[in-house]
C-alpha cells in the first residue's frame, strides 16, 4: 500500500468510472497501469494540483492536454510512468479539454466520498493499492485528442422517449441550431444556452400529465420550460420532472464533459 500527498489549492475529485465525466479517458488510465476498469482515480479541473508522492508507484495522465511535471521535467500524457518515493506530480493550465484524468498504479483506495473530499481540501494522504511488481500492460486503443476550446463540440444525438411531443420544427431547431455550453453547467447537467425552443411548456404538461417524474439517464437532453435544453451529466438523480427530447450517443457523451463554458455544441440528429 502507498501514499500521496494532496496539497489543497484545486478542483479536484476521487471518482469511480461511473462517476466521471469524461469515462474513455479515465478508463484508459487505469488501462495503461493495469489497473481493474472501476479502479478509482483523480479528475482535476483546469489544473493547478500538486501530489507530492510519499511512497513509489506509476501513473498515467490522461484527459486534457496542458503541462504536467513530474520531478520539474514535462512528464508524458497518456502513458504510464515510474514515480519514485518523494516525486512531486504538478499539472499547469488545461490548454485542450477542461478535465485531467490521473490513475495511479493499484487505484485510489475508497475511503468514502466526504472522508476523501476533506483530505483533498486539507492536503491529506490518499492511499493507493500496491504498484505491480511486472511492466505495464500494452494498450491498443490510442487516446482521443482533447478539445481545442475554439472549436465547436459535435456531439450526435438520438430521439428519446418524449420526443413525439414536440412537433417537427422544435426538433429541427435542435439540430440545427447551434449552442453554447452555459456557466451554469456542473456534474448534474450541461446547460445550454442559446434561442429557446418553443413549446417547451406545453410538452411539459403532456409528459407528466400522468404526474409521474420521467426516468433519466447521463446523456438524457431534458427541454425544462425555459426551452433551453440540459444534457444529463454523471451526477443527475434518476428521474426528472421535464421530458427528455433526445439522447446523446454513448460515445459522444464524454465529450461534453470536456467542453468548456462558453463553447459552442452542435446536436446532430
Amino acid at each position: 500500500m502507498g501514499a500521496v500527498v494532496v496539497e489543497p489549492g484545486s478542483s479536484t475529485l476521487v471518482l469511480g468510472l461511473e462517476k466521471v465525466l469524461d469515462r474513455a479517458s479515465m478508463h484508459l488510465a487505469n488501462a495503461l497501469l493495469g489497473n481493474p476498469d472501476a479502479a478509482a482515480g483523480l479528475e482535476v479541473l483546469l489544473g493547478g494540483l500538486k501530489l507530492r508522492f510519499v511512497t513509489g508507484s506509476a501513473v498515467a495522465v490522461t484527459g486534457a492536454e496542458g503541462m504536467v511535471a513530474l520531478g520539474g521535467k514535462e512528464l508524458p500524457l497518456n502513458k504510464a510512468v515510474r514515480v519514485p518515493p518523494g516525486a512531486v506530480l504538478e499539472f499547469g493550465p488545461a490548454l485542450f479539454g477542461l478535465r485531467y484524468y490521473v490513475g495511479v498504479q493499484g487505484g485510489i483506495l475508497a475511503q468514502g466520498e466526504v472522508a476523501q473530499e476533506e483530505a483533498l481540501r486539507a492536503g491529506a494522504a490518499l492511499t493507493f493499492g500496491r504498484p505491480l511488481a511486472h511492466g505495464f500492460p500494452e494498450v491498443n486503443h490510442p487516446a482521443r485528442r482533447a478539445l481545442d476550446p475554439e472549436r465547436p463540440v459535435v456531439v450526435r444525438i438520438s430521439r428519446g422517449p418524449q420526443a413525439t411531443n414536440f412537433d417537427a420544427g422544435t426538433w429541427l431547431r435542435l439540430t440545427s441550431e447551434p449552442w453554447i455550453l452555459s456557466p451554469k453547467s456542473d456534474r448534474v447537467g450541461a446547460r445550454l444556452a442559446g434561442r429557446p425552443l418553443d413549446g417547451a411548456a406545453a410538452s411539459l404538461d403532456a409528459a407528466t400529465e400522468s404526474g409521474q417524474p420521467q426516468p433519466r439517464i447521463s446523456g438524457s437532453v431534458l427541454l425544462p420550460p425555459s426551452g433551453l435544453p440540459v444534457v444529463a451529466l454523471a451526477g443527475h438523480p434518476g428521474t426528472a420532472e421535464s421530458p427528455v427530447i433526445a439522447v446523446v450517443r454513448d460515445e459522444d457523451l464524454d465529450l461534453i464533459g470536456q467542453a468548456r463554458p462558453g463553447q459552442m455544441v452542435h446536436l446532430l440528429g
